[in-house]
């Protein structure tokens, strides 16, 4: 089905929410899953047009939330007796074999049906991946790693040990975690509430970047932080660190108070490429 004709159903259906769900209404939600986990449509894509470069699918967010709602809690334990599993009868765990190109190396880790993993992926244990996102080409997701709902991740990205991405289903119209191609993310940083990420960019260990912490920007001099419109963007090659900014006034001034704040450091050069191309030996 094409992707504007499923889109008009699958909007339908989950507007007219019926009290119960037929086997045709299950038939449109495979192929919306199937699509999914194609690739073929996704919860946000690039458009120019937007000033962060990227645009929600809301529709696709949508049939997400139509695939919970349809589906049942049932067991999905491969050893009950050792470790039981409940979960909604439409979202089971992805299914992948040799021929799928991913790398996922034995110890634990766990991909959500209906998100897409390109070939060249490696995903270390344990990791999880959830339902709506997009992990493309040669990336790898390290261990205790997770990326969340909808989290769009670029080409040859690494989501080092411990980092969490952000994900987000409602509210509909809210843009996903977006890593552009080429990021490296450090052990232990979190990204979360829409935040943009672009190309080549790089997060130092520890890195938080959400809505509410603006960015400061020590090698243009600039401060960056999100609006009411638009999230958090981090620039292409920057190199971003976990810093402390000292409080000004009242008590935290007199206590010698300081509070988080993300620093870009500096832009990527040739250094920053030589350790980061230390990474394509892993893959």
């Amino acid at each position: 089905m094409p992707p504007a004709e499923l889109s008009r159903q699958i909007e339908r259906l989950f507007d007219d929410n019926p009290p119960s769900y037929t086997d045709e209404h299950r038939r449109l939600f495979q192929q919306f899953k199937d699509a999914l986990n194609a690739g073929e449509i996704r919860a946000a894509e690039p458009d120019r047009a937007q000033s962060t470069g990227w645009s929600v699918n809301a529709w696709v967010k949508k049939g997400i939330l139509l695939g919970f709602r349809m589906g049942a809690i049932v067991d999905m334990s491969i050893d009950a007796a050792r470790q039981p599993f409940f979960d909604k009868s439409t979202f089971p765990v992805k299914k992948l074999d040799a021929a799928s190109g991913v790398r996922i190396v034995p110890g634990g880790s766990s991909i959500r049906d209906g998100s897409y993993i390109a070939k060249g992926v490696t995903c270390m244990p344990p990791m999880y991946v959830n339902v709506g996102a997009y992990v493309d080409e040669g990336s790898m997701i390290d261990s205790h790693a997770l990326v969340g709902s909808c989290a769009q991740i670029g080409k040859k990205c690494h989501i080092s040990a411990a980092s969490q991405i952000g994900g987000v289903l409602e509210p509909i119209g809210a843009l996903p975690v977006i890593v552009e191609d080429e990021v490296l993310i450090g052990g232990n940083c979190g990204v979360y509430e829409g935040t943009v990420i672009k190309r080549r960019a790089v997060l130092g260990t520890g890195t938080i970047l959400n809505r509410s912490t603006p960015v400061y920007d020590i090698a243009t001099g600039t401060i960056l932080s999100s609006t009411e419109k638009d999230p958090l963007v981090i620039p292409e090659n920057a190199v971003v660190v976990a810093g402390s900014r000292a409080i000004s006034r009242g008590r935290g001034k007199d206590w010698s108070l300081s509070l988080y704040t993300p620093v870009i450091v500096k832009y990527r050069d040739a250094k920053t490429d030589a350790k980061v191309q230390l990474e394509d030996w892993l893959r």
